[in-house]
């Protein structure tokens, strides 16, 4: 595993397309027991090289009811978004995750972590790559149930989704005690 985290940390395979220059962000561990996939660094993390080390990541840890040690403990939390490094900005938010880190890295990862017990899909991106389903977003969080024991898929904590969030209170309100409890027995 750390020979590959090396090789991924040396990656420049879409250097002409980063606005800021490769900065692969992944944690990962043999031991990892959870894997959050989710889209690709901001800025802020881009700068700190920290996964999830902003608001975003707040709100996630909020839902996931862990506090930043257990959070950033690589043998509870893998950490593998789709795009490595920061796409660059959109109009709205970031641009999508680069398209090359997915297939060039994710199963050389997931094939070194034999004790991984459940894949959290943040937003779109990561349901698309690996549910494969014709779903929305949102019929695949109100149906996660149908994911488990192996993927539990959930909407991006990113502040430019409060009105996802908003629209759809039920989440908070029946998916996130979910995600919470599932979370709590796959760490005890």
């Amino acid at each position: 595993m750390k020979h590959l985290l090396n090789e991924i940390s040396q990656c420049t395979i879409c250097k002409e397309h980063l606005p800021l220059g490769p900065r692969p962000v992944v944690t990962a561990h043999p031991n990892s027991k959870i894997v959050i996939v989710g889209q690709a660094p901001g800025t802020k993390v881009h700068q700190s090289g920290i996964p999830w080390d902003d608001q975003s990541g707040k709100k996630l840890r909020q839902w996931l009811n862990v506090t930043d040690e257990q959070f950033y403990n690589t043998e509870n939390f893998a950490i593998i978004p789709m795009g490595f490094c920061y796409p660059g900005k959109a109009k709205t938010g970031d641009l999508p995750p680069r398209p090359e880190c997915a297939p060039k890295w994710h199963k050389s990862l997931f094939d070194k972590m034999p004790h991984l017990e459940l894949v959290i899909l943040i937003g779109a991106y990561a349901q698309n790559y690996y549910l494969k389903d014709k779903k929305t977003l949102t019929e695949r969080v109100s149906d996660y149930k149908s994911y488990l024991p192996k993927y539990f898929p959930i909407p991006h904590p990113s502040p430019t989704n409060r009105f996802w969030r908003a629209k759809n209170s039920w989440f908070e309100a029946l998916v996130v005690p979910e995600i919470k409890e599932t979370i709590k027995r796959l760490l005890s």
